[in-house]
């Protein structure tokens, strides 16, 4: 290996190590320590996170267990890019290191554990990883090997190991509190980017299960929706939307926007999502629907003033109707267009004021339409109004259907989805985007 550069003035490690916590993110944060510790505090360093740990497990563990399983979170090697040992020591493995290797003496005593050489376990496992390599022979070549428990609330989560050549001066007792430090910086690092991660999954579990499937056909309809959330984080929300088969031929399609983000925003959207689902059950009429709707809000934490839009399509009699309590007016775009608002008998006040009459409006639709029902994040924005707003999300639609390659692939809505949550919010927009886009063709009686 080639010579380390000298140790920087303003203390051990790199500028690697002032970027610890910045992001919520496990690899990015094992590359942070990596990169602070090698090349120039040492020749080679690698963080493990005990695999239980990772996994959350919380069943209790011997406190000198006959071996440890922990998954390689980051690895360098001087300079080099980590790519350029992944075939070799690939991150993401997960290896098993038996009670008489100095990692599980520093997982079971907590204790740094400082040596003069690899021990022989390490020397073996390399030998079979790249017998004959240049590259793992030089890097057996260790003088001074360092290997620091990461340790969490008095709990083991990991290890930091760090290795230096023969052409270099062996770690101090003092260096090894430092990298000691440097590794308390880190749990914590690495305990928040494992919260967030499972936060995350957990989100998205929701909103998968949430989410009708995309594409769908019915008698007379053909159905797709989109979401976007407002950032890059924010995975759920208060939107949502549904798609309800009802007696006969009919269809219910609905799309709401609780007030606010995240959980509780959330909650209050799995709960109106599921009323209107049991609601839809009853074979009530669309008004009578709102109606009970607006008492469950009522009731709810969180509901009061959430809005939606409720369109419900019957195939047999060629007729949509309308109720809405609060929300933008729908998009009907007939053959040739152009698509417009329509017209809505009442708007309707949000949900949970219990003020409402909640009138119908239908229309009759002899001849193939489109129907677009959009959250208010899709025409809102802070240097346009919402009707200015409207009129270009109307454009947009006319302009997406127009340019349909083939109308009849299955693609060919969700395709157009896609389209007008690209390009009809202005960037500016901080709500989340979700739409619902229905294709109604009446058929023959």
């Amino acid at each position: 290996m080639a010579p380390a550069p000298p140790l920087r003035r303003r203390g051990y490690f790199s500028p690697a190590a002032d970027a610890l916590g910045s992001e919520l993110d496990l690899q990015v944060t094992g590359r942070h320590v990596v990169h602070a510790l090698a090349p120039g505090f040492c020749d080679a360093a690698s963080v493990y996170l005990l695999q239980r740990w990772l996994l959350e497990e919380q069943a209790r563990t011997a406190a000198d267990p006959p071996q440890i399983e922990a998954r390689r979170l980051a690895l360098r090697i001087g300079a080099q890019a980590t790519e350029e040992w992944e075939h070799l020591l690939p991150v993401g493995e997960v290896l098993v290191f038996p009670r008489e290797t100095p990692y599980a003496r520093a997982i079971a005593t907590g204790q740094t554990q400082l040596l003069d050489g690899v021990d022989g376990h390490t020397v073996e496992r390399l030998s079979r990883t790249g017998p004959g390599d240049a590259d793992v022979a030089a890097l057996l070549r260790t003088a001074s090997f360092l290997i620091v428990p990461l340790r969490l609330r008095g709990t083991a989560i990991g290890f930091v190991a760090c290795t230096r050549g023969p052409h270099r001066d062996p770690f101090t007792r003092g260096e090894a509190v430092a990298v000691e430090s440097l590794a308390s910086r880190a749990c914590v690092a690495l305990d928040n980017a494992r919260r967030y991660e499972r936060e995350r999954r957990t989100a998205l579990a929701i909103r998968r299960s949430l989410l009708p499937e995309t594409g769908q056909t019915f008698e007379g309809c053909r159905v797709a929706h989109g979401c976007r959330p407002a950032g890059q984080d924010d995975v759920i929300g208060g939107d949502w939307y549904d798609v309800l088969p009802r007696t006969g031929r009919r269809l219910g399609m609905i799309v709401g926007d609780a007030m606010g983000h995240g959980p509780e925003s959330a909650v209050a959207m799995i709960q109106l999502r599921t009323a209107v689902r049991t609601l839809a059950a009853l074979d009530i009429a669309p008004s009578e629907l709102m109606h009970r709707l607006d008492a469950v809000a009522a009731d709810t934490p969180g509901a009061s003033f959430a809005t939606c839009m409720y369109a419900e399509w019957d195939a047999e009699l060629h007729t949509c109707t309308f109720v809405g309590a609060g929300h933008p007016p729908p998009l009907v775009r007939g053959p040739g267009g152009p698509a417009a608002p329509v017209a809505l008998a009442t708007a309707g006040l949000p949900l949970g004021l219990g003020t409402s009459r909640w009138e119908p409006t239908v229309l009759h639709l002899s001849e193939p339409a489109f129907l677009l029902l959009y959250s208010d994040g899709l025409v809102e924005s802070r240097a346009h109004d919402i009707d200015q707003g409207i009129t270009r999300l109307a454009r947009a639609l006319d302009t997406g259907a127009g340019e349909l390659p083939d109308p009849g692939h299955p693609d060919a809505l969700p395709s157009l989805c896609r389209r007008l949550l690209r390009h009809s919010a202005a960037d500016d927009v901080t709500d989340d985007r979700t739409l619902l886009l229905a294709e109604l063709t009446p058929g023959k009686n």
